[in-house]
């Protein structure tokens, strides 16, 4: 139930297979990211596998209990312990490499990434979506009286078309009586 060694946490730099050796050579922030996102989720479930196999395992307190079973268990949460150690190793060696590929750029405050209103007065930068916003609506409501006049006239239509359905019929009437 051994895993094989991951890169950088148990081997030597310079003993990378072919495919990890390329894949070290285009690493980028993103994919050191995407790394350090997957690592997280092996952390997380071999942390609930340890849970599992500590939830499932009776502790040895007189009780008669099979001791091959519990060395069995007590193995295999040792195993996931040390796979879960190199994990956070393994993450730890992305997280260095993420903040080295990041040192050299420059801090960009929050308040340029979320957009947000500030109540001192910032409306100065709002003028464009505050006209855009102040156009849709009157663009809107120009919309809402066009559809009350198209209603309006669609019921008077309506009414029209009764009254001439009417007058076709008090006309048939007229004339089946004639004949």
């Amino acid at each position: 139930m051994s895993t094989p060694p991951l890169a950088g946490a148990a081997m030597p730099p310079g003993a990378f297979s072919g495919t990890q050796a390329q894949a070290a050579r285009e690493v980028n922030t993103a994919s050191l990211c995407r790394i350090g996102q997957e690592t997280v989720q092996d952390i997380v479930f071999r942390t609930m596998e340890i849970f599992q196999l500590l939830r499932n395992m009776q502790l040895p307190n007189g009780v008669t209990y099979h001791t091959g079973t519990y060395q069995d268990r007590l193995g295999k949460l040792q195993e996931h312990l040390r796979q879960l150690s190199i994990l956070f190793r393994k993450l730890r060696l992305v997280y260095d490499k993420c903040n080295e590929n990041c040192a050299g750029l420059d801090p960009v405050p929050i308040e340029q990434l979320i957009p947000y209103v500030e109540e001192d007065g910032s409306k100065h930068d709002d003028r464009g979506a505050a006209s855009q916003l102040r156009f849709a609506s009157e663009e809107r409501r120009e919309i809402m009286e066009v559809n009350k006049k198209l209603k309006q006239k669609n019921q008077q239509l309506k009414q029209i078309m009764d009254q001439l359905r009417n007058l076709i019929w008090d006309i048939n009437a007229m004339l089946a009586m004639r004949n």
